[in-house]
């Protein structure tokens, strides 16, 4: 039996984002906002996520093998720059990457909703 997990992507493993194609194998499950518990970071070109805070994360739960996890690990920088834990989601616990990095001088996306601030980003200059 093939061993599989649920993750949870909020940046660039996005449907229509720059990484996406890591999850090509994958499965999406569907959207999911998690439980306002975090705080998410504009760190340049991609978002992180840290848990304190008071702010739902959105983003998208996939089944993924455990090559691609691995895949998604390496891109992640896990478990240096991001470390993971499991969150409720509808279809079972999912892995939700947590950055580590410093947070200095960096923009909170109040929102929780990375596809806006690269919109609004996009669209304001």
């Amino acid at each position: 039996m093939k061993s599989t997990s649920r993750v949870f992507v909020y940046g660039t493993l996005r449907r229509t984002q720059v990484n996406h194609d890591l999850l090509n194998s994958a499965t999406y499950l569907g959207d999911h906002k998690t439980q306002s518990v975090y705080k998410m970071f504009h760190l340049g070109g991609y978002p992180g996520v840290v848990k304190s805070g008071s702010t739902s994360i959105s983003g998208e739960v996939y089944v993924v093998d455990a090559l691609t996890m691995s895949h998604l690990d390496r891109l992640e920088g896990y478990p240096h720059a991001y470390t993971r834990e499991l969150i409720p989601t509808p279809w079972g616990q999912a892995w939700i990457y947590l950055y580590r990095g410093s947070l200095r001088g960096r923009q909170i996306i109040q929102t929780g909703r990375w596809h806006d601030e690269i919109n609004w980003r996009r669209w304001s200059r």
